[in-house]
């Protein structure tokens, strides 16, 4: 069980504002800064030596932060010559000098050397864990730091190093025992206490941990951090008497923080006591009225309590709340997204939660893009549109939102916005694909031709994604095809199909316009089959086929796919009508054909020949 990583309350997460983290001994770059100062009063120290002409005897390297090598003769240890001691602090304040100016392998070359002249300097072997941490080998700058700490014990800074090593070697148990050395010799420092107990956590002897925060308590008093941490032991390991205690502990020593009663509140909702928490959440009220969080809490009481319009008061209360984050109300919006799927009778809370964020956050894109989506997915598409001007009104350099207009803008077929809004984006994003897309796309509607292949080619450098590349031939080889430029749209068409070989919506637009052209007709009805057997009993689909058949004299079987056409919802089509009506002239059937040219043009988008068609009962071709 690792405590460290447990849920916590969203009162704990909203309004704790020092962790046990806070109470970090030296570690990571922080450490090695202080290094680099010590190291400068080291050289500082050095030379007063030299220029002094003496030398230190006893070895305390770094005791009291006192960064001056010297030496000691240990007990059985072979007194050193006087040039042996000159030279181990030459080579000492050598290395220190290139350590400083980054050269690491010279600077370590001379610790080592040193080491040679005087195995048992602590210092040097600090110094060369130092080295080897710069030079991220783990393994020796562990080994040394290990020596250096052991060798002086009352060295702070060796043990720091010590532990900052472990750590990275991952050996957590022994970080436990040096925090536990430390604190023999220093034992009012706080922050080893919480380092020590932070690393009961990492190791899961939760007993330890708990035992170290009584320990910092006896110290120092009640205090949040400690009974915080307990509190979340207790939690996790089910003992929510004694949490329920160490929370009861903290209000009784700090009666007016009102986060404690709603972490109590809390602990009472989880573990089933409604009207306790009820207590502690109005309790929390009284200290702290404008709290929005409680709201939250109390919403999701009343919910449990199957008190569903008492809940959704209180969601009211939180929301109207403008100190209350916009992003907790936007992930409250949308869980009523998801739930309002199945449960459309919350849609108009749902709604009315909208219209307070939009009144709230007048000032915030995201409450109106919210809004938006909510009357996207229920195509109010005009409101939804609206919504989505006003978020880009408010933050123009979101494309996803300017994406969603021009999606909805396409739904309504506003084709002029659309184009505009496009180029905007287009402006603001160079480099988005879909912005050139949709302005493409705007184009052909408005038969701008020329302009949406201009607009298609220059944005195709952009895609990176096979599904909007489809699109792009696509559109380029329906555009080319409208100037006449049939090569070149075959050659965009042939594109998608090489990408996709099953894309139906090429297959039966690439032969149909083949058909028109009474070109490679035998190509188009390989096409146009493969659409049908793709996407079957689709009346475009199956009137294309019938016509590719027709070019090719195949009348009677073009009667049957134009009758299935019609058959599957086309009798209000006029080409297809108009195409129907063709056939049976072939077929000879010329009254037959007279009917369904006259119900052709009724429908109003028949061809421009229907009327002489019906005029001299004869086909023209």
């Amino acid at each position: 069980m690792n405590i460290k990583q447990s849920s916590e309350s969203s009162f704990y997460k909203k309004n704790v504002s020092r962790t046990q983290d806070s109470h970090a001994g030296v570690s990571g770059a922080a450490f090695f800064k202080g290094l680099f100062k010590a190291s400068l009063v080291f050289l500082f120290f050095c030379f007063f030596l030299s220029s002094c002409k003496t030398i230190k005897k006893p070895d305390n390297f770094g005791s009291n932060n006192n960064l001056t090598p010297s030496i000691e003769r240990r007990k059985g240890e072979k007194k050193l010559s006087s040039k042996d001691r000159i030279d181990f602090e030459y080579l000492f304040f050598n290395a220190n000098k290139e350590k400083i100016l980054g050269n690491y392998d010279l600077a370590e070359a001379d610790l080592l050397q040193a080491l040679r002249i005087y195995p048992n300097s602590a210092a040097t072997m600090y110094e060369l864990a130092t080295i080897y941490t710069f030079k991220n080998n783990k393994k020796q700058s562990l080994n040394f730091s290990k020596k250096a700490a052991l060798m002086d014990a009352n060295n702070n800074w060796y043990q720091l190093l010590y532990i900052s090593c472990l750590k990275e070697n991952k050996q957590l148990p022994e970080i436990a025992n040096v925090y536990k050395r430390l604190l023999k010799k220093q034992p009012q420092r706080i922050d080893y206490y919480y380092e020590l107990a932070n690393t009961y956590l990492s190791i899961a002897n939760t007993g330890m941990a708990l035992k170290t925060y009584e320990k910092i308590e006896d110290i120092a008093g009640v205090s949040e951090d400690a009974s915080l941490q307990k509190f979340k032991i207790y939690k996790a390991l089910k003992k929510n008497e004694r949490a329920q205690q160490e929370l009861e502990k903290l209000i009784k020593a700090f009666p007016d923080e009102s986060k404690y009663y709603g972490i109590l509140g809390e602990l009472y909702q989880d573990t089933g006591q409604l009207d306790k928490a009820l207590v502690a959440y109005n309790n929390l009220l009284e200290i702290d009225p404008e709290n929005a969080l409680v709201h939250l809490s109390l919403a999701d009481l009343y919910r449990i309590k199957k008190q569903s319009e008492k809940s959704f008061e209180e969601i009211k209360i939180a929301f109207r709340c403008k100190d209350l984050d916009i992003d907790i109300k936007v992930k409250i919006l949308l869980s009523y997204y998801s739930i309002t799927e199945k449960y459309v009778e919350l849609k108009n809370d749902a709604e009315e939660l909208c219209k307070i964020i939009t009144s709230v956050h007048a000032d915030e894109a995201k409450a109106f893009s919210i809004y938006g989506d909510f009357l996207y997915r229920d195509k109010k598409l005009e409101l939804a549109k609206a919504q989505f001007k006003k978020a880009i009104s408010l933050d123009k350099e979101k494309f996803a939102i300017w994406n969603q207009l021009l999606v909805i803008e396409s739904e309504l077929m506003d084709f002029i916005a659309m184009q505009n809004e496009s180029k905007e984006a287009i402006e603001l994003f160079p480099n988005q694909a879909l912005a050139y897309f949709y302005n493409g796309a705007s184009h052909i509607q408005l038969k701008n031709y020329k302009e949406a292949i201009l607009i298609f080619n220059t944005g195709i450098e952009f895609v990176y994604d096979e599904t909007i590349l489809i699109q792009f031939y696509a559109s380029i080889g329906d555009a080319q095809n409208s100037l006449k430029n049939y090569n070149a749209s075959d050659s965009a068409y042939n594109k998608v199909l090489e990408i996709d070989p099953n894309n139906v919506y090429v297959l039966n637009n690439y032969a149909y316009y083949l058909s028109l052209r009474n070109a490679n007709l035998e190509k188009a009805e390989i096409m146009s089959k493969k659409s049908n057997e793709i996407q079957p009993n689709n009346n475009s689909y199956e009137d294309t086929y019938g016509w590719v058949l027709y070019q090719m004299k195949k009348f009677d079987d073009a009667k049957v796919w134009i009758g299935k056409a019609l058959a599957n919802g086309g009798k209000n089509n006029g080409i297809l009508l108009e195409h129907y009506g063709d056939i049976l002239y072939k077929l000879g059937e010329t009254e037959e054909a007279l009917k369904y040219w006259i119900d052709a043009k009724k429908t109003g988008d028949a061809t421009n020949a229907i009327d002489v068609k019906i005029a001299n009962k004869k086909l023209y071709e």
